[in-house]
């Protein structure tokens, strides 16, 4: 399973947006849009989304939700990867990684998991610089993914991962996928928009 467990120096930043907050969705998008305007990605760099997570496990579901969703969605924006038919997580997450560098040329990936974190944080959705140590949170070694990450925190860190995983709340973990993929799907809608008008 693939919990993330975020890695990243001193000056990096994140910001938080919980599931309640009405405007979560708009949020996301906004602070999405703007790291991708600080690392000049629009139009330059392929963007990959890697949605790490497992369906067998209700609490690490969050990405391959996601994934599904967005591919429901026909979303052309992002290279995606990773959804309830086909997963990645750590028994390929190694292959796909190698499968990306090989496809694209200098892609910006943006890293998308769950996340075990303290009571007063579950709901949180997590958007921050640097990369994530995937399976860290339930003792596996993976290597770091991402340039940026997406994070929800879907339960109690701390003790007895793999049950907490398990006893999850799956109303929880759909109602952050769908929050989510609102929120990406409000970013290539400007992105397409903005073509648009350059276009003109």
């Amino acid at each position: 399973m693939a919990i993330a467990n975020q890695k990243f120096e001193d000056h990096t930043k994140k910001s938080r947006v919980h599931i309640d907050d009405p405007l979560a969705s708009e949020k996301i998008s906004r602070i999405i849009i703007d790291k991708f305007k600080h690392y000049g990605v629009f139009r330059h760099r392929p963007i990959v989304l890697l949605c790490i997570g497992t369906d067998r496990s209700t609490g690490d579901c969050l990405g391959p939700l996601v994934g599904s969703k967005l591919n429901f969605k026909h979303n052309e924006f992002y290279k995606l990867y990773g959804n309830l038919d086909h997963p990645v997580h750590a028994g390929n997450l190694q292959e796909y990684l190698s499968n990306i560098q090989q496809k694209y040329v200098d892609p910006f990936i943006i890293a998308l998991d769950a996340c075990l974190g303290s009571i007063d944080n579950i709901g949180n959705i997590t958007i921050g610089d640097g990369s994530l140590q995937p399976g860290a949170g339930v003792n596996k070694s993976l290597p770091p993914v991402g340039h940026i990450y997406i994070t929800g925190i879907v339960n109690v860190g701390g003790f007895m991962e793999y049950l907490v995983l398990q006893n999850t709340r799956l109303n929880l973990v759909m109602k952050m996928a769908d929050i989510i993929v609102g929120g990406l799907s409000k970013v290539a809608l400007e992105y397409w928009q903005e073509n648009e008008v350059i276009a003109q």
